[in-house]
């Protein structure tokens, strides 16, 4: 069978291809089909190459034999492709001799540089964290589980892989690195300094307490701890069992602390879905018991806001959980809030609006706020003001708070001020509005 001639790509010398040489074609960049300057659309379809700085080539000679002057014509006719680096050696240094002599050559070539700057979008090479995410929303839409993880358990399932995916990318001197923890602590801002590794190691100790309620063992107590730390029982508080455990270790915690910690938290993700329990098995915190959805999405939320102090010590990039994940997170802490303001008024922190004269009784309507968390993890919600047994009412709304989503989680974590926190304000701002926002940073601890 007759084929029409081609003329393949190997019968040029191995310099002469595009993309190689000092000019050769960046990554990334589309090869545009031109058919002056010697090149051609395609096999078959080379046509006769017009006036350029090869016009004057040897018969059979590669590119890099010598060639006659060429002309400004056909030397401004390869700015464009000299712009883009798709030039051959031979046009690229042509172009290069040219330009010096040569002003508005030079200035033609200088605004097509920056031309194709400003069409190259600079890209980050980072994943996109929600990438996890709806990879597994993919997967689980065409084949649901046989044992599904519970919707209260995926806000930590998701979170500890994100913050799993950061300690794989950091290197031996990086776990080591300061960081600052902070919190607020009976109106005032505390501060300690950690590093990477026992950032994490104090996730692992108080999710331990989840993992004694689940019947798995509380790694505290185990008889080899982590950097040889002692067993430890009988601390039950999430803050004494990181203190405790941190008094317990007789060398700084490196990154051996990784692999237990995420054994854990995948026990924890296993255990949830194939026990099957509805989330209201409690879960001791020191003096008070939270039920087990609570208390996993408590520990999604501190995994998140160490993660961000953990990228913060190392340059990483951290974003937001997913929206549905951070409006869980942000439900858990609007509901904590009167239980957190009762606590702070029994404390002498904070004392009666003017429109309260005694506590309301617990199923009756009382002073409410209307809280507004602006962003796509967020949503409103009515908190009780006078009583955590007292019922929100719109009709006894005393102010208003709003607040974006992940400023208020940054006030829930302590990273904020409440004086700082940048909400917008209405209503009874000397009692209802200060209450909210001190007692939601009151819900922050080590």
């Amino acid at each position: 069978m007759n084929r029409p001639p081609q003329t393949p790509a190997e019968d040029f010398p191995e310099d002469a291809r595009p993309g190689d040489g000092p000019g050769h074609r960046p990554a990334g960049h589309a090869r545009p089909n031109r058919s002056h300057a010697g090149r051609w659309s395609g096999p078959g379809d080379r046509p006769e190459p017009a006036a350029s700085a090869r016009d004057t080539r040897t018969p059979g000679a590669g590119d890099d034999a010598p060639s006659a002057p060429a002309t400004h014509r056909a030397l401004k006719s390869l700015l464009g492709a000299w712009a883009l680096s798709v030039c051959t050696p031979a046009e690229a240094a042509a172009v290069d001799a040219h330009l010096p002599g040569c002003r508005r050559c030079a200035d033609e070539a200088r605004s097509l540089r920056e031309a194709v700057h400003l069409l190259q979008r600079p890209e980050s090479l980072d994943l996109d964290p929600m990438l996890r995410t709806r990879v597994l929303d993919g997967c689980l839409d065409r084949r649901p589980p046989r044992i599904p993880v519970p919707e209260w358990a995926m806000p930590y399932d998701a979170e500890t892989a994100r913050l799993d995916a950061l300690l794989q990318d950091i290197d031996e001197a990086e776990w080591h690195a300061p960081v600052r923890l902070r919190w607020i602590e009976e109106d005032e801002e505390r501060q300690h300094r950690a590093t990477v590794a026992k950032v994490l190691a104090h996730l692992f100790a108080v999710d331990g307490l989840v993992a004694v309620a689940l019947g798995l063992p509380d790694p505290l107590s185990l008889p080899t701890g982590i950097g040889g730390a002692a067993p430890i029982r009988g601390h039950g508080t999430p803050t004494a069992r990181t203190r405790a455990y941190w008094a317990a270790l007789n060398r700084p915690p490196t990154r051996e602390v990784r692999a237990p910690w995420r054994e854990q938290s995948h026990g924890l993700v296993r255990t949830a879905s194939f026990t099957g329990t509805t989330g209201g098995l409690p879960v001791v915190y020191g003096p008070c018991e939270i039920p087990l959805r609570d208390a996993m999405l408590e520990r999604a939320f501190a995994c998140w806001v160490h993660g961000g102090d953990i990228a913060d010590a190392v340059n990483y990039p951290y974003r937001p959980p997913a929206p549905r994940h951070l409006h869980a997170m942000i439900d858990l802490a609007a509901r904590r809030l009167p239980e957190a303001i009762a606590a702070r008024r029994r404390a002498g922190l904070a004392a009666p609006g003017p429109g309260a004269r005694h506590l309301v009784p617990a199923g009756r309507p009382g002073r409410s706020l209307l809280l507004e968390i602006e962003g796509r993890g967020g949503g409103d919600w009515l908190i009780p003001l006078d009583s955590p047994a007292a019922l929100p009412s719109e009709n006894h709304v005393v102010g208003q708070v709003v607040l974006d989503d992940e400023e208020f989680a940054q006030l829930v974590a302590g990273h904020i001020r409440p004086r700082d926190a940048a909400a917008g304000q209405t209503g009874d701002k000397a009692a209802a509005v200060a209450d909210v926002l001190f007692a939601a940073a009151s819900l922050s601890r080590l």
